[in-house]
């Protein structure tokens, strides 16, 4: 099943379940903003997609996108004195772009394809449980590393396994590249070792160095359209 979604480029990967809050002052995604917010757009959904190669800022600078992104629902839009808007949005569905389209609409807009994830064997959806238990182990030794500096409290124990990976890579600060693998794995099992493995690395290095991760926001960055 194929649909279309606006595309929203950006340096950062959007997981689901995850926030993420936008600054827009480039006219096309003011346009966006608008079409989401008057429901020219269905549902107020829109796709995110990491970049490559290129830069966020201006019209003709992207020049390869991830072909797997996440749909980001806008929950909140506040529109400010000069016409920019501060946006709040949440990680919805993953998706394969089949097809670009760069003329249809004054943003991107794409084809796109719904990627579920793959169905486990029993004797795989059997261990899912221990693997949920160890991946919750290693997110809290990484908290422990950061001194409980990043993120809230850690998911509730009625979390799905599907979607426990998610919730904890979501509540840490992992790399660009660490959170498209994420994105990307349709097998929740692999996802749950992935996001372990991760998870007990990142606490490594924060122990051997004796840092504490800051959070993007102490640094005053905000993924932006200008």
């Amino acid at each position: 099943m194929t649909t279309t979604l606006p595309l929203f480029p950006l340096g950062t990967v959007l997981l689901p379940g995850a926030s993420l809050p936008l600054h827009v002052f480039e006219p096309r995604y003011r346009q966006l903003t608008v079409d989401l917010v008057t429901g020219a757009v269905p549902e107020r959904t829109f796709g995110v997609v990491s970049i490559k190669q290129g830069w966020e800022v201006g019209a003709e600078n992207v020049e390869a996108l991830s072909d797997i992104g996440c749909t980001a629902v806008l929950e909140e839009a506040r529109r400010l004195p000069d016409g920019r808007f501060d946006l709040t949005t949440k990680g919805g569905r993953r998706f394969r772009v089949l097809e670009v389209d760069e003329d249809s609409a004054p943003y991107l807009v794409a084809s796109v394809q719904w990627l579920p994830d793959t169905a486990a064997p029993p004797e795989v959806e059997a261990v899912l449980p221990l693997l949920a238990e160890s991946a919750r182990a290693a997110h809290g030794r990484y908290r422990q590393a950061a001194y409980q500096s990043v993120g809230n409290r850690p998911p509730g124990p009625d979390t799905a396994p599907a979607d426990l990976a998610y919730a904890l890579a979501g509540d840490c600060l992992l790399t660009f590249e660490d959170r498209q693998r994420l994105l990307e794995e349709t097998s929740p099992a692999r996802r749950l070792r992935l996001v372990r493995k991760v998870l007990h690395r990142e606490a490594g290095i924060l122990d051997a160095l004796s840092a504490v991760p800051a959070p993007l926001s102490e640094l005053g960055h905000l993924p932006h359209r200008n």
